[in-house]
């Protein structure tokens, strides 16, 4: 296709036939395989609710004939023919991503592994709510989330430990739990290391991606699927889970499990730890507000809303008990209203996302107090900017 017009005339074609309608997201990858189980896909560029004239390409390319989430592989000549329909737009001093994608795709001698099978498929959304079928679709949604396309719960990752493989990820790439042994052996009859970082199902973001503006310290404490904001940091003591991550600037020393949303300029403290839906938090979701801070060692089972902060070591869990005072530090109820020493017990689950609370453990009774907090933190912007 030499214009312009003959582009759009053909992306419109594409888009009047019945069966097609245009994807949430799709994006090519690279698929590693080995005995038909998936070991991995990197989807360089996703395309989130844009690009609809590449969207139509692929689909034709491709084959593709229904307009429910799923993906198709493309042959070489697949991709040599889509990357054909772009001939209007060489030399037009702009910049195309998916077209520098495909040329790559195009012109990349492909070796030949040892051990897995590589291949190029293009993955089609068309569902967001749909729960994970199949670990094409799991690698797609949370390299949606790490890419910051949306952001955590934006899209259902239910379902996704059932689908997606366990994997020994090497510095020889993913490799089947079952064959290191056999492959440690060849690599060293090589004259070479067989090093194993870790065994899951899932790798670290940092071997995907890495978002514009943030900084971590450790790779191994964020799960690929985290989302995390420019002017995070994730310092060593620091984890951060899949579909869970930062709105904004936020420190993290302690743990973000998963589900869990933190908003921006807020301090995770060393060793603190947010349950999430896979550690006691069950479908409760749980998120931090903007401006607070979980000191070291403390936690929380509920939300905070803005500038709240926990004191160091204390843990409020949706069951505990809560004295609850006023600024002038005397009993209160959840209405504000004065009350009789006693009668201010209230359960952490209470003051679920309640903005500008205090919550401090009493050092001679041990009971956990919650009053207004007057004292809101500020993120140092020099390690944040």
């Amino acid at each position: 296709m030499n214009s312009i017009e003959e582009f759009k005339s053909f992306v419109q074609e594409v888009e009047s036939r019945a069966a097609y309608k245009r994807p949430i997201a799709f994006g090519l990858g690279l698929r590693k395989q080995r005995k038909d189980k998936t070991l991995e896909v990197f989807y360089p560029l996703i395309n989130f609710e844009s690009n609809y004239g590449t969207a139509a390409v692929l689909y034709d390319a491709a084959g593709w004939e229904t307009c429910e989430n799923g993906f198709a592989i493309l042959s070489r000549a697949a991709l040599q023919e889509a990357l054909g329909k772009f001939q209007a737009f060489e030399g037009d001093g702009q910049k195309h991503a998916n077209i520098d994608l495909l040329k790559s795709l195009c012109t990349s001698d492909q070796k030949s592994h040892s051990y897995h099978e590589l291949d190029v498929i293009c993955y089609f959304l068309y569902d967001k709510n749909q729960a994970v079928e199949n670990p094409e679709e799991g690698y797609f949604k949370t390299q949606c989330l790490s890419q910051l396309l949306v952001k955590p719960h934006g899209i259902n990752c239910s379902g996704i430990f059932g689908k997606m493989n366990n994997v020994a990820w090497t510095n020889k790439g993913p490799l089947l739990p079952e064959d290191l042994a056999s492959q440690k052996l060849k690599w060293t009859l090589q004259g070479e290391e067989l090093v194993v970082s870790h065994v899951d199902k899932f790798p670290y973001m940092v071997n995907f991606h890495v978002p514009n503006g943030v900084r971590i310290v450790q790779g191994s404490k964020v799960r690929l699927g985290a989302h995390l904001s420019p002017g995070t940091t994730v310092m060593p003591a620091g984890f951060i889970n899949f579909n869970a991550g930062t709105l904004g600037s936020a420190m993290v020393e302690g743990r973000i499990s998963a589900g869990v949303v933190v908003g921006d300029k807020t301090d995770i403290g060393g060793g603190a730890s947010i349950m999430g839906t896979l550690s006691g938090g069950n479908k409760n979701v749980i998120s931090i507000g903007e401006q607070c801070l979980l000191g070291a060692n403390a936690g929380t089972g509920i939300s905070l809303g803005d500038g709240c902060t926990i004191a160091a070591g204390v843990y409020v869990t949706a069951a505990a008990k809560v004295s609850l005072y006023n600024k002038e530090k005397q009993p209160i109820n959840l209405n504000g209203e004065l009350v009789e020493e006693g009668q201010n017990i209230v359960k952490g689950a209470d003051l679920n996302g309640v903005k500008y609370m205090l919550f401090i453990q009493d050092s001679l009774s041990g009971k956990i107090i919650a009053r207004p907090n007057t004292k809101v933190i500020e993120l140092n912007e020099t390690l944040h900017g």
